[in-house]
């Protein structure tokens, strides 16, 4: 057999043809290795897992414990000048030449075929993975020493599989020193010098070893990686050390086993080491035909092991695979448990073929196999409580997985599991557990939960929730942490008709507290959206008290449709045993009852009353009142009982009493109740008037009660009078009476207001005191300013009850008939010359007591005036006309009155106006007053034929009527015609009979408008009639227009314009304008003109406007500039305006609007459509360019630059772009530049709509104006790099267009075009095109301002580059801790591109932002990253920086570790785990006990940039905790043989001294506490037994951790104060010890004096602290203590010298 160095010599020679015969085959291998080279696998590091499935699949000798180490050094041993070595041991049995054969080729495993051997590898590249690291590999084992080179060899031009033997470089000598000499070297070793970018990858991925890489191998029982330097500060490589151990609990079922297996792994910075747990479950399944692959086709049984860590998994702050193939994938499935199977592999390990059918059949089986292992855990576990089955649940896969196949496994688990019986239903009153189906059990509501559970504590029976009719979940599933795993499983809610189930089969109303029934309550309240409309709307759930005052139930659906009563409860407090109380005393009449008091009371205090209140007041219907608003809802049921309307009032007398109610509310109250009168009967109205009794009233001798009540007036009974009790209160008598009398108005005569109605008493005559007591009643109204009611007033002034004298005879008129005498006038109207008697009031009967009543008796009608007595007679003599006709003698008799008046010289006028309206005078209209009537003469006979005069009937009265023409003037009658227009406009016949009036009744009606003031009535008739002759007849003015010579001609355009006809009326007619103007007639040429417009418009709207109107217009128009009527502006607008001109467009369009076409306007038509017009010979012709000037001065454009304003909204581009010419464009521009000498002119928003069409020719193709550039040769840019116009196809004209070109949306200046180039940069990727846009868009401050152009070139070479977002860009990165994480620009464009641009233009930061810096820790975190020195300087520098609690608040949510310095550097740790040391004696225990670093790092020395101060203080708000608060302190027994010897309390310095200096303390300092209080506080000490020990005092110090692990410490006190006991130890005190012990000593028992003392006040025991020890190294003397006192000025009271006297009197 062949030497291993031959073996080699002979693969060189044979295959490689290096010293040998040419290998026919050298080709083949070319050409695989070239494959080789590119299959390589994705990731740099991926040999790691390589290596471990390779020692995986290697022999072990038996006996032997399988492991694997990778050790990583700085050493040179290769002498290959690499940074770093990466050796590989394995203790297996060692290379064969058939595996150094399979090395030797590509893809060519000794593994193939051995799959059933439980091979796990299969790759032929996989040992040559190692090549992506290291350029040349080593091989030492059994004898080999070989080394490849990823080179190709210059003897075969071969890379990556010639093998080379060496001698050296390294010899195992050299190997061993690495390895440590002490033991033996394994048999196989890989040494890997490895390339100088390689070194940080890979011992980042050793530092990431994942601590549960062993968990599926069968024969790798420990794995471990570490660093070895000279200098080991050097070492950066995460140390760790990786066993397995299996407990063998095999449990045998359908082809499955189960067992536990424990990892631990211990890092060299943790050295107390992390374990975890995992239930393993390994089942087997049959593969079938459909799911085999070539690669499996021996395979017949598919082995699936599942994992469940029972623990938190092993892992360090990197991802958590969820699918191995023996070795860990990168896939993380997001499922809770652990998929090991044969998976085939992708060629990088990183996943599995996720489309390979063989995968699939592995899939398929995945949920058979969860589901056994689950039911296994979950009902197998006998003995186990139902308590401890939810931990079991979370390995439930409730989360979607981001891989489509998983997610069908966690499907397929969920339809397998929701038809198994896997879920406790609540059981309390047995052990028994019953299992049931996810959709067989419900949960219910948390709150209802609660509300079960105190009921069951107050001891109601509810101890099985599923008796009504569901299965109930076991309360220790049915909470919110399984919120998740119970929606997966698909448990819903019990039915809502369970809760009404439940709450009708329990006592969970009455049988409860108060507290208790409101959590019931709330419950319903804050789920009303399920409960209402359920049954639970029927169950007797709302409490009240019934009319026998207990506590009774209704439901809900009772209260809301109010069958059974109303229910309420009080707003006030002190209102609710009120209200109860009087609701019995009424028997519930009105069906309201109430709240218990104890349920309204609790609800005052509940925390949630709002919401309670709230569903009572909405849902429930129960109203929140008060007494008013009971009073007020009572009123109405009170009815016709007369007891309950008494009880009423007795009701509002006690409540006002007891101010439950304001007086405000009372008065209203009493105005509005019902009232029993005097017969008993409720009267009810709450618009009345109460009376005093009828008995010894006054009322009652001028008004019969009858009349008071039909006027709502109630005289009250006498069940007001008496007394009464109710609930309790007693009313005495006649208060009720009073109490109504405040609040209710009774009224007597003169305060009673009067009713509206007849008062018998005056219909007959009235005794003198009644006289006076009505005249007093009226005086007493007008002083209380009451109006007196009319039907009142009438009777008393109508009634026939006052006496007078008529002539001498006694008799009874009614005061409106009576006078008052005077001597002035009296005898005058008595004479035989009147016709009517004048009666007089008897004021011998009254006396002068008649005279104070003058005011009153005018009131009630009583006349006084000489004027008076004349109308009187007047009124007489118009009551004689009314009942018939007053005959001629008669009226000739009043006028010879009138005429008599005059003669003696009396006023006539009280008598004419009596007399003058009256309807007595015969006219042509019958009988009438006198005014408006007219005594005819001859001025009226032309106004009798337009007008209907009332004249006077001289037929009827003679020619004597004319005798008394000055007596019918003063009545008011017209007398001649003298200018009375008014009457006959006011009399004027009907517009019907106003047509054809002759000409000089239609003369008089024209005056009769100039007359007139106001004739707008006049005007309006005679505007309706028809009542001007014409030319064209008969028409009413407002048709008819009034000639005139010089603009007539206007009139004759059309012919429709109606002319008065003068020569009728006469030259007179013109004298009238303004009254026919105010007819409508038009007299005006501005009117004239509206007209000939209105019609011209209207004519025009319907094109009727023929060519003859056309040039008629035209003419007259020239006609009348020789004349002042020229054209007016409104004409001239409406000629303009209106469209009457025919275009070639075939439309008709106004004058302003239309072209009257010339030559200029040629070049532009084949891009137009313009309004040119119709000059063809069918219409206008060319007879229409002979009016030029007219079309000109009337609108018409006649020249071309006064024309160019049509061409935007005509412009017209033809369907094919590249038929416009440039010579259309440019006539285009030359269009634009016309109208922009306009400074003022813009252009319209539809034609730069048309012109940003894509019709500009540029470099880049046709373009829109706003995409277009006009290229500028001094820009530095070249054409090539922007959409610039193309001047080789306009010409350099174009350029003259610069203005116009803006215009319409091309960039004339390039600068201003910075936002089109670099919305191009995407079209280049030539890194100099790059930089020169850059740097020009630089220079003319450009700003991104859209997420296109926020894109930011990264080059990689000169072409080659991506382009990425701004935000993962940075211009610095001055510390260089941001490689990874962001593209540091400063490397790429330092001398390029200035800095700056990038930060103004995309917004980038310049230096990593704060999120970056959380980022960057995250990503520290996750890696397990050994940070340097300056690294963390760096970071905490930044960190201290940022001020404002919300980013401390971002800085505490986003670190999770903090800084911690260990053996090997920098590295860190949850921030639970690690502290501040505020306390240094504390710390110096821990430190000294501890193998873990528990402080928090900080820079040593310290430095100006980072304080450690405010470092501290950052770590504090971050979460740190301070050693002093997170110590857990612990008083250790001295009960383990310590002697105790009990010692006289003086001995020991507890004495009068210190008892003055505490008592000092607490009344001076902040306390001031009182004396009572101190000496109470102080007793303690005297009552204290102290005990001497000459062991120390011990006490111990826990801290606990995140882990729930603890460290601790114990430490000696010296002084100890149990005060439950009022034992005090103390250590014996060895003053030998010196300074030192002594301030020790005084240390701990000042502290223990002060904590004892002020147990309370933790504030203060500090300070009191200080102070003891101060004076226990003084020994307490006491002139020291006196001194010490003063100092601080701490006062010794007399109460406390008395105190001190009475605890020590000896001394």
């Amino acid at each position: 057999m062949a030497t291993p160095e031959e073996h080699i010599e002979l693969i060189r020679k044979t295959k490689f043809s290096i010293g040998g015969e040419p290998n026919p085959l050298i080709e083949d291998l070319h050409q695989a290795v070239k494959h080789l080279s590119a299959e390589l696998y994705t990731k740099d590091v991926h040999f790691l897992m390589e290596i471990i499935q390779n020692a995986e699949d290697n022999e072990y000798a038996e006996g032997v414990d399988p492991s694997l180490e990778f050790v990583i050094t700085s050493r040179d041993i290769t002498g290959t000048g690499a940074p770093a070595t990466l050796l590989m041991f394995n203790n297996e049995k060692g290379f064969s030449s058939k595996n150094i054969d399979s090395i030797c080729s590509v893809g060519r495993s000794t593994k193939k075929g051995n799959r059933k051997r439980g091979y796990i590898g299969e790759k032929g590249i996989g040992f040559k993975s190692v090549f992506l690291i290291s350029a040349q590999p080593y091989i030492f084992s059994n004898g080999y020493q070989i080394r490849f080179n990823e080179a190709p060899c210059p003897h075969c031009s071969l890379g990556y599989i010639v093998p080379e033997w060496i001698e050296e470089n390294p010899t195992l000598a050299d190997i061993r020193k690495v390895y440590g000499s002490s033991s033996a070297l394994p048999t196989t070793i890989i040494v890997l010098p490895l390339k100088p970018d390689k070194v940080k990858p890979v011992k980042q991925q050793l530092s990431s070893v994942h601590p549960e890489v062993l968990l599926f191998l069968s024969k790798i029982k420990r794995l471990s990686v570490r660093e070895d330097n000279e200098d080991p500060r050097l070492n950066t490589v995460s140390a760790i050390a990786i066993t397995s151990e299996t407990n063998f609990v095999t449990r045998k079922n359908i082809d499955a086993e189960s067992y536990t297996l424990r990892l631990s792994a211990e890092e060299k910075a943790d050295k107390v080491g992390k374990e975890c747990s995992y239930y393993m479950w390994k089942q087997k399944f049959p593969v079938r035909q459909e799911n085999k692959v070539e690669r499996r086709m021996d395979i017949e049984e598919l082995v699936i092991t599942l994992a469940f860590p029972n623990d938190e998994r092993l892992h360090r702050g990197m991802i958590l695979p969820g699918v191995y193939a023996f070795l860990p994938t990168e896939m993380v499935t997001n499922l809770p448990f652990i998929i090991q199977a044969d998976f085939v592999l992708s060629s990088s390990r990183e996943t599995i073929l996720l489309d390979n059918k063989w995968n699939q059949g592995i899939l398929d089986c995945v949920s058979s196999a969860f589901v056994n292992a689950f039911m296994t855990l979950v009902k197998m576990t006998v003995d186990a409580p139902v308590s401890s089955l939810p931990r079991m649940f979370s390995f439930l896969p409730i989360n979607c997985s981001p891989y489509q196949n998983f997610d069908a496994v966690r499907e397929s688990i969920r339809l397998r599991l929701v038809d198994e019986d896997i879920l406790p239903r609540d059981e309390s009153c047995t052990e028994q557990k019953f299992f049931h189906k996810p959709s067989e059990v419900g949960r219910i509501m948390p709150a209802f939960r609660d509300i079960v559970d105190k009921a069951r504590k107050e001891g109601v029976g509810l101890h099985n929730l599923s008796s009504y009719g569901t299965n109930v979940l076991h309360s220790s599933f049915d909470c919110i942490e399984y919120d998740d795993i119970l929606k997966f499983l698909g448990v819903g809610a019990v039915n809502i008709g369970w809760y009404a189930k439940c709450i009708q089969g329990s006592n969970l109303v009455l049988g409860v507290s108060e507290g208790v029934y409101l959590e019931l309550l709330l419950f319903l309240a804050e789920n009303w959206n399920i409960f209402h409309g359920t049954n639970i709307m029927n169950m007797p759930i709302i409490k009240f008290v019934d009319l026998c005052g207990d506590v009774s139930l209704c439901t809900i659906n009772e209260c809301t449709k109010r069958s059974q009563g109303t229910i309420f409860l009080s707003r006030q407090f002190l209102h609710i045993s009120w209200l109860i109380d009087w609701n019995k005393e009424f028997r519930g009449v009105a069906n309201r009852f109430f709240l218990p008091e104890s349920t309204q009371e609790a609800i005052r205090s509940c925390f949630k009353k709002e919401i309670i209140l709230g569903w009572l007041q909405k849902q429930v219907q129960v109203f929140v009142i008060n007494v008013y608003d009971y009073a007020a809802a009572l009123i109405d049921h009170l009815g016709g009982k007369p007891k309950l309307v008494v009880t009423y009032a007795h009701f509002l007398y006690h409540s006002s009493l007891k101010e439950f109610a304001t007086t405000s509310e009372v008065h209203y109250l009493c105005g509005v109740m019902p009232l029993v009168d005097n017969y008993g009967n409720v009267n009810a109205t709450t618009r009345r008037k109460i009376l005093v009794p009828a008995n010894g009233s006054k009322w009652a001798s001028l008004i019969d009660s009858n009349t008071l009540k039909s006027e709502g007036y109630i005289e009250l009974g006498e069940d007001y009078l008496g007394p009464g009790k109710f609930v309790g209160q007693t009313t005495p008598e006649k208060k009720l009476l009073e109490f109504l009398g405040s609040h209710v108005a009774v009224s007597d005569i003169p305060s009673l207001d009067p009713p509206n109605a007849a008062i018998p008493a005056v219909s007959s005559p009235l005794t003198k005191e009644n006289t006076f007591l009505l005249l007093s009643w009226i005086l007493d109204m007008k002083y209380r300013r009451r109006s007196i009611p009319g039907k009142f007033l009438t009777s008393i002034k109508n009634g026939n009850w006052l006496k007078v004298t008529i002539n001498g005879s006694s008799g009874y008129k009614p005061p409106a008939e009576s006078f008052f005498y005077s001597s002035s006038w009296g005898n005058i109207l008595q004479n035989g010359s009147v016709f009517v008697d004048i009666p007089l009031i008897d004021q011998s009967f009254y006396g002068d007591r008649i005279r104070y009543y003058t005011e009153e008796l005018k009131t009630i009608g009583v006349m006084f005036e000489y004027g008076e007595a004349c109308a009187f007679i007047g009124n007489h003599l118009m009551r004689l006309a009314s009942s018939s006709t007053l005959s001629k003698d008669r009226v000739l008799s009043i006028l010879g009155l009138i005429r008599f008046l005059r003669q003696k010289f009396l006023s006539a006028n009280e008598f004419i106006c009596s007399i003058k309206e009256g309807r007595w005078l015969k006219t042509s209209h019958g009988y009438r007053s006198p005014v408006g009537a007219v005594l005819f003469d001859k001025e009226w006979k032309t106004a009798k034929r337009i007008c209907d005069v009332p004249f006077i009937d001289e037929t009827f009265y003679g020619d004597e009527i004319l005798r008394f023409k000055e007596e019918l003037r003063l009545l008011g009658v017209i007398v001649g015609f003298s200018g009375s227009y008014q009457l006959v406009v006011e009399t004027l016949k009907p517009s019907s009979g106003l047509s054809f009036l002759e000409a000089d009744a239609f003369l008089l009606l024209l005056k009769c408008i100039r007359s007139k003031k106001s004739p707008e009535s006049l005007v309006r008739t005679l505007k309706n009639a028809k009542c001007l002759k014409t030319h064209l007849g008969y028409k009413s003015p407002s048709e008819c227009f009034l000639f005139d010579d010089e603009w007539g001609c206007l009139l004759h355009v059309f012919s429709c314009f109606p002319i008065i006809d003068h020569a009728y009326y006469g030259s007179n007619i013109f004298s009238y304008k303004n009254e026919l103007r105010r007819l409508g007639v038009v007299v005006d040429f501005e009117v004239a003109v509206k007209s000939f417009a209105s019609s011209f418009r209207q004519r025009a709207s319907v094109s009727s406007v023929t060519k003859d109107n056309v040039f008629s217009v035209l003419s007259c128009y020239r006609q009348l500039k020789k004349t002042p009527y020229k054209f007016p502006s409104d004409l001239k607008n409406c000629i303009q305006e209106v469209r009457w001109l025919r275009t070639r467009l075939g439309d008709f369009r106004s004058p302003k609007d239309c072209i009257l076409f010339g030559p200029k306007w040629e070049s532009i038509s084949a891009i137009t459509l313009l309004p040119f017009i119709d000059d063809s010979y069918n219409y206008y012709g060319k007879d229409i360019h002979e009016y030029g000037n007219e079309l000109k001065s009337i609108g018409v454009v006649v020249e071309f630059e006064k024309g160019v304003k049509f061409v935007p909204s005509c412009l017209c581009f033809p369907r094919s772009i590249q038929s416009i010419s440039p010579t259309n464009a440019l006539a285009l521009l030359e269009c634009l530049r016309i109208l922009l000498e306009d400074k003022n002119y813009t252009l319209p928003e539809a034609f730069l709509r048309k012109v940003s069409e894509k019709w500009l020719k540029t470099y880049a193709g046709y373009m829109t104006p706003g995409n277009s550039l006009l290229f500028d040769e001094g820009s530095d840019l070249k054409p090539t790099d922007g959409p610039f116009i193309d001047e080789g196809f306009y010409g350099s004209k174009i350029r003259m267009y610069r203005k116009e070109l803006h215009s319409i949306g091309v960039i004339v200046d390039v600068e201003k075009g910075s936002a089109l180039l670099a919305s191009h940069l995407d079209f280049h990727s030539d890194f100099d095109t790059i930089i020169r846009i850059y740097n020009f868009l630089a220079k003319v401050g450009w700003m991104s301002d859209n997420e296109a152009t926020r894109r930011i070139w990264i080059p990689d070479g000169d072409e080659n580059g991506r382009w990425d977002k701004p935000d993962v860009c940075v211009l610095h990165d001055k510390d260089g801790l941001f490689d990874l994480q962001l593209n540091v620009l400063e490397k790429h464009y330092k001398n390029e591109v200035p800095l700056h641009f990038f930060s103004g233009a995309f917004g980038v930061k310049s230096n990593p932002s704060f999120d970056d810096y959380c980022k960057l820790w995250k990503s520290w975190e996750i890696s397990g990253h050994r940070l340097s020195r300056d690294e963390c300087c760096a970071f905490w520098r930044f960190a201290i920086q940022q001020k404002g609690s919300k980013k401390e608040q971002i800085l505490s949510e986003s670190l999770v570790k903090v800084p911690v310095e260990g053996s090997d550097g920098i590295i860190l740790v949850e921030k639970k785990d690690v502290f501040i040391a505020d306390d240094l004696q504390l710390k110096d225990l821990f430190v000294q006990s501890s193998s873990r670093p528990l402080f928090v790092w900080y820079p040593q020395p310290s430095l100006p940039s980072l304080p450690r101060s405010m470092l501290f203080e950052l770590y504090t708000k971050l979460g740190v905790r301070m050693i002093s608060e997170a110590v857990q302190k612990k008083e250790l027994s001295l009960t383990n043989g310590s002697e105790l010897k009990q010692v006289n309390v003086g001995d020991v310095m507890i004495g009068k001294e210190l008892v003055r200096l505490i008592l000092g303390f607490l009344a001076g300092s902040s306390m001031k506490m009182e004396a009572d209080k101190r000496h109470e506080a102080v007793q303690c000490l005297l009552k204290l037994i102290v005990f001497e020990t000459s062991e120390p005092v011990a006490v111990g110090y826990t801290l606990l951790l995140s882990s729930d692990e603890t460290e601790e410490v114990r430490a000696s006190r010296m002084v100890r104060w149990d005060r439950e006991s009022s034992r005090f130890f103390m250590q014996k005190m060895d003053e030998s010890g010196g300074q030192k012990n002594i301030l020790e000593y005084a240390t701990y028992f000042s502290e223990a004096i002060a904590q004892g003392v002020l147990w309370e006040k933790e504030d203060l025991i500090s300070t009191l602290s200080e102070l003891i020890k101060l004076a226990f190294i003084l020994k307490f003397n006491e002139e020291a203590v006196g001194f010490l006192m003063k100092s601080k000025n701490l006062p010794v009271l007399v109460e406390d010298e008395e105190f001190l006297s009475a605890a020590f009197p000896n001394e």
